[in-house]
């Protein structure tokens, strides 16, 4: 009974962050993530998008080889409310990517004090991929492992509040 009452209450609770799994693979993100949609049901939201979109949109300094270009650079299916994301890894990339090492957590705050706030104390001790700032596909985002080992992601995008 205590259990059903902490539910209800939780129900009316404003929760400040959402988080969503997102998961790396080895050139298999697309086939994985067709299969997951057989599962769940429902479609991609946004569709899939290649690591060679990326040269499309003109990104200064972007080069990807052609091995990398058709891989997916992003994909997000959505499951009840939740998100499901994932990507492949680059070339690059390879030689750290491990089963078990290919999922972070991503979370999406309120507001962009708060996902400084969010990347600021999580990565303190820890290792940044990518500071945060304003990306092309219109997100203010950054990325890092934590002093555990544990991968996140930080998403604010005004326009989800």
């Amino acid at each position: 009974m205590i259990l059903f009452y902490s539910l209800l209450t939780f129900k009316y609770l404003k929760i400040m962050a959402k988080l969503n799994p997102y998961l790396n693979f080895d050139g298999t993100c697309e086939e994985a993530f067709n299969f997951y949609k057989t599962v769940f049901g429902g479609e991609f939201k946004g569709g899939i998008t290649k690591m060679k979109d990326l040269e499309e949109n003109n990104l200064e300094g972007m080069t990807i080889t052609e091995e990398d270009r058709e891989k997916v650079m992003h994909v997000c299916l959505p499951i009840g409310d939740e998100l499901l994301m994932g990507s492949d890894v680059m070339c690059e990339q390879r030689s750290l990517f491990k089963t078990g090492n290919n999922n972070y957590i991503s979370v999406f705050p309120d507001s962009r004090e708060e996902a400084d706030r969010l990347f600021n104390e999580l990565s303190a001790g820890g290792e940044v991929e990518m500071p945060m700032e304003d990306v092309f596909w219109g997100d203010y985002f950054g990325s890092f492992k934590d002093k555990y080992d544990i991968y996140w992601m930080i998403n604010y995008n005004p326009e989800d509040v």
